[in-house]
């Protein structure tokens, strides 16, 4: 009989415990990069984080004995339900001991718990939605993941895919680096594309801030539509998120794309504020925040970027002004000091981005989605100990970073 236990997050205590206990199963990890603790308090605070106005959200804590030894959270999210038409429940924030029958014990309470939502779908992981970080790392576990990507033990991948879940999609990431210029014929097609399209790129202002956001926004919702996964985030939630990454934006690596005065295109890039925030442990104070500022305004050790949204109107798409957005960030970013960047992260069914030749090459598998497509067959089968496997998703990184989302119906071993 199992010593596992796992019980719901009912107290502020245990949810303090939830957030932190991360730091301390990877604390012997060089390339973890423990997020700053306030921002994660913040983050979990349905008072504080517009997703949580229509999110239905309960976090679990493992226990064997009275040590916390594993988390995840399940939840469930009607707007991407109305989206796609589905009924899809998820799972995120799984963390645990290098011991499978806690993951086992984890994932079937986020199963019962999305199954006694209505759900018949669960996927993950996704922390919480593909607007925030999600996927499981398949590959690339020897260097620390950029901005808003993730990152977990080379063991998560095995206990998944023992407990059932498949692919439900593959995320890869790219990288190129200042020694590295696009070759000489992407640097003429670069120009042919200036002069055909008439597209003029700009900088954002941040004088006019909210006016280049609101312009974000309309282009990113028409443009991401067809995408698998979007989910198109609220005027708050949207609002929210963008308050929060002014605070690290590098205005000169925003980019927009305007024809004949209207704006039809942007990219947004970020500094790899991951490269600061490993050495402070996710404390900001005592001197936390006195190492932030000396290396990112003082020392500027940052010397990454991560290219983490593009958008183009789909009656502008297929003309190349994607191409002029990735040149001109290269092109910025080195005069501004960068000397590596990441795509991240492209589906695997977005054949055309994948085929770009810009200078920039595969890293690794990162994160992969997985799914299980019967929740209850699932819960049921685990329950019985049948070995009955289920899809689910998960995420990887490539050849910067790749990885992948399952997804499917329930299988025998």
């Amino acid at each position: 009989m199992s010593d596992i236990t796992v019980k719901p997050v009912s107290s502020a205590g245990e949810k303090t415990a939830f957030l932190r206990l991360p730091e301390r199963l990877y604390a012997d990890d060089p390339n973890w990069v423990c997020p700053l603790r306030i921002e994660r308090r913040d983050f979990f605070d349905p008072r504080k984080n517009p997703f949580f106005d229509e999110a239905d959200v309960q976090l679990f804590l493992a226990y064997r004995g009275g040590d916390i030894v594993g988390r995840i959270s399940g939840h469930t999210y009607p707007a991407h339900n109305r989206v796609h038409n589905e009924q899809v429940g998820f799972f995120g924030f799984f963390d645990c001991e290098n011991d499978y029958a806690i993951a086992e014990a984890l994932l079937n309470s986020a199963a019962e718990w999305i199954r006694a939502k209505g759900m018949t779908t669960m996927r993950g992981p996704a922390n919480f939605t593909t607007n925030h970080e999600v996927g499981l790392l398949v590959e690339g576990f020897d260097q620390p993941p950029v901005v808003m990507m993730t990152y977990n033990p080379r063991y998560y991948p095995e206990f998944m895919e023992r407990f059932g879940l498949t692919k439900a999609m593959d995320l890869y990431a790219w990288e190129t680096d200042a020694d590295n210029p696009p070759p000489e014929r992407v640097a003429r097609l670069i120009e042919r594309i200036r002069t055909r399209t008439r597209a003029q790129i700009r900088p954002i202002n941040l004088s006019r801030f909210q006016e280049d956001v609101a312009r974000v926004k309309s282009i990113y919702d028409r443009a991401w539509a067809p995408n698998w996964g979007f989910v198109p985030m609220s005027d708050r939630e949207f609002a929210h998120t963008a308050k929060d990454m002014k605070q690290i934006v590098d205005p000169e690596i925003v980019l927009f794309a305007d024809v004949d005065g209207e704006t039809v295109g942007f990219s947004l890039a970020l500094p790899d504020i991951n490269q600061a925030l490993i050495r402070l442990n996710g404390k900001l104070f005592p001197f936390g925040l006195l190492k932030l500022l000396w290396m990112t305004k003082i020392k500027k050790s940052i010397d990454g970027v991560r290219i983490i949204l593009m958008g183009i109107l789909p009656e502008y798409q297929k003309r190349g002004i994607d191409y002029l957005l990735y040149h001109e960030t290269f092109e910025r970013g080195v005069k501004r000091g960068y000397r590596r960047g990441e795509m991240s992260w492209i589906l695997e069914n977005n054949d055309e981005q994948r085929a770009r030749n810009t200078g920039a090459s595969p890293l690794q598998d990162l994160p992969d989605l997985r799914q299980a497509a019967d929740v209850e067959s699932l819960v049921r089968e685990n329950a019985q100990g049948s070995g009955t496997s289920v899809p689910f998703p998960c995420l990887p990184r490539c050849p910067i970073d790749h990885g992948h989302i399952g997804a499917g119906a329930p299988k025998k071993r």
